[in-house]
């Protein structure tokens, strides 16, 4: 019989530990690398995956980074002469010493788990280490809204060692500000991102000594555009509708009355909905300046009316109390009166040109009625009607009174300004 030998399976020659390989269990790695040396230099380099969101009202910003360090532990090297590296995941990371790196002012962070923990740990044969997370971090940014929303604001993502000093542990940026990479297709919705950059300095605590800090710090520009649909286009139409009301008839008390009322609520409307998703911060924003501006053109249009109907209702006492004492009548000859209220025709005119004014109204209603007087001769029909038209024309030319006349040059003429005004300091 034919003796069949098995093929030797070359996948399991290695019959050691990686551990052993390492001589993980042979050292304390509770211990920095040279403890009791000089300080270990960890350098950092960081790729940034996406900016998740931004957020006004909470002022913290999140973001999805991928974090390496780099050292030189010697207790890690290893003898080989085929492999450059070894690569692990984050099962060996727990058994070795590596760096204790935190984000100051984060609110959240955590490492992805799916569908293992995204940890990679590289050792080379000299000792060297790369050790690479993928973690997404909520942070604190510090935010100014003077300007807003023609604002750029600045905010950084802060690492430090939480345990080492400056004299255990000296924390750098790998290659400069070519340690901090991004990827091309990062957007946002509401902002620009203009640039990306790293700093570093030291940060002294009282307690603990000084430590080395880390800055990842971007820039951001706010898209202007949905605001100006959202919130400056609506409230310049609401001042220029609030305008409309210096040529409506001064007599037209609810027309005048209603538009400057819904004017002035939708003011109040834009202005609580801008605020409502804002946080409530004790200075004046740059769209508080508009909006309040706009405002009070609107608020003002509505006391322009109310003076406008007081001086009128004056200047017809006073007419009313000069036509008492002196009858319009009197020591005209040949001349009648009558009562019309603005709503005629030159034939109704004409048919009423033989009444007297007593014959025409009641007594009450001559504080409601407009009079016209019409000077009766021998002229001939096409002559009384150029004369109903002189006065008819004349007597809706002073309905407008002096105060609307200005109103529609000085309103507009003050907005503009301040737009131009505005724009040039804020844009």
């Amino acid at each position: 019989s034919h003796i069949y030998k098995k093929n030797h399976d070359v996948t399991k020659t290695w019959k050691g530990k990686t551990e052993q390989l390492l001589r993980v269990d042979d050292h304390d790695f509770t211990m920095r690398p040279a403890f009791g040396g000089p300080a270990i230099p960890v350098g950092v380099d960081v790729q940034v995956e996406s900016l998740d969101s931004i957020s006004e009202v909470d002022m913290d910003f999140t973001m999805t980074l991928y974090l390496r360090h780099y050292w030189k532990d010697e207790r890690l090297s290893f003898p080989s002469t085929t492999n450059k590296s070894m690569t692990f995941d984050g099962r060996l990371v727990k058994k070795i010493w590596v760096p204790d790196v935190f984000f100051v002012h984060s609110k959240r962070s955590f490492i992805h788990d799916t569908t293992t923990d995204n940890i990679m740990l590289r050792v080379f044969p000299d000792g060297h280490v790369l050790y690479s997370m993928r973690i997404t971090v909520t942070a604190m940014c510090n935010m100014d809204f003077s300007h807003f929303p023609l604002d750029s604001q600045t905010c950084s993502l802060e690492l430090e060692s939480y345990a080492y000093t400056d004299e255990d542990l000296m924390l750098y940026w790998k290659n400069g500000n070519e340690s901090l990479k991004t990827d091309e297709k990062i957007s946002l919705s509401q902002f620009l991102i203009q640039k990306f950059h790293t700093t570093s300095r030291l940060a002294f605590y009282s307690s603990t000594g000084w430590y080395n800090r880390l800055y990842i710090n971007f820039t951001l520009r706010r898209h202007i555009f949905f605001f100006l649909l959202q919130t400056y286009f609506p409230a310049t139409l609401m001042v220029m509708l609030s305008w409309v009301s210096f040529w409506i008839d001064r007599r037209a008390v609810p027309a005048r009355v209603s538009l400057g009322i819904t004017t002035v609520l939708t003011m109040s409307t834009i202005i609580t909905g801008v605020n409502a998703s804002m946080p409530r911060v004790s200075y004046i924003k740059a769209v508080d300046i508009y909006l309040w501006v706009s405002f009070v053109f609107v608020f003002l249009s509505v006391l322009e009316y109310a003076a406008v109907n007081y001086l009128t209702t004056v200047q017809e006492r006073k007419e009313r109390k000069l036509r008492e004492r002196f009858p319009c009548t009197c020591g005209i000859p040949h001349s009648k009166t009558m009562m019309l209220d603005g709503n005629y025709s030159e034939s109704d005119a004409n048919s009423l040109a033989g009444y007297t004014r007593n014959q025409m109204v009641p007594e009450e209603e001559k504080q409601e009625k407009m009079v016209v007087h019409l000077a009766m001769s021998n002229e001939s029909n096409s002559s009384r009607k150029r004369g109903l038209k002189g006065h008819v024309g004349l007597r809706i030319i002073q309905n407008t009174h002096a105060i609307d006349k200005y109103s529609r040059l000085i309103f507009p003429g003050t907005y503009i300004f301040f737009n131009l005004i505005y724009w040039s300091v804020f844009s």
